[in-house]
């Protein structure tokens, strides 16, 4: 967001300086200038909409792996749940038990 601010802020001087000198442009220099600027306004636009698309993105993906790392947690225990009994079963059937 900084950034866009700072480009801003050094777009605002050139046309302040192209407003200024408005009386000496024609109607297709005003017409590129209009154009210039609706095309920077969009510009802004399309930018504002893809950081709060990567916003949703980074939110979805940290959901993703804690989901991933609550699974291997769960897997884990299950794994030594599973060789507890299997360890369990041997000693059962060992002979002399």
């Amino acid at each position: 967001m900084a950034i866009r601010w700072g480009m801003t802020a050094l777009a605002l001087p050139v046309v302040a300086l192209l407003g200024a000198c408005s009386n000496s442009l024609n109607d297709s220099d005003r017409a590129m200038l209009t154009s210039a600027s609706q095309n920077a306004q969009a510009a802004r636009d399309e930018a504002t909409r893809a950081n709060q698309t990567s916003q949703q993105a980074l939110a979805a993906s940290q959901a993703a792996q804690q989901a991933a790392e609550r699974a291997a947690a769960d897997a884990r225990a299950a794994n030594e749940k599973a060789d507890r009994m299997f360890q369990r079963s041997l000693r059962k059937t060992a002979p002399g038990s």
